[in-house]
């Protein structure tokens, strides 16, 4: 892939995912993108700081953390005005309001629906 072509060259992009092999192929999508990667991280507690401050263009965030909701994330971003995706394996089926409009990436997924998931998100 040419990362002159996808419009997201040089993007941060924070990634929240709790599994250490998904997380590693989003880590590896997006960098082939030509995007800087914040995190990744997997928990909660490593999110919400990031989330707080760090300089983030988008983010990708797994729905389920171990049981827990990434939504406490969501929250932060979406009070920062920072565009982001959720990642599920449930689909828009798991998402609960305010966030149930949001962009959701189901799993398993593929590196052209994580583009276009990116592409959208960033307007």
């Amino acid at each position: 892939m040419n990362v002159n072509n996808t419009g997201l060259s040089g993007r941060r992009v924070l990634i929240v995912e709790d599994e250490m092999l998904v997380s590693m192929l989003v880590e590896d999508i997006v960098g082939d993108f030509g995007c800087v990667v914040v995190g990744p991280v997997a928990r909660l507690d490593q999110a919400r700081p990031l989330a707080e401050s760090a300089d983030i263009d988008v983010a990708l965030l797994d729905l389920n953390l171990g049981g827990a909701r990434s939504t406490p994330v969501a929250d932060i971003l979406a009070r920062r005005g920072i565009p982001f995706v959720f990642m599920s394996g449930y689909g828009a089926l798991g998402l609960e309001p305010p966030h149930d409009t949001r962009p959701v990436i189901e799993k398993p997924f593929s590196p052209e629906s994580i583009e276009a998931a990116l592409i959208a998100a960033l307007g």
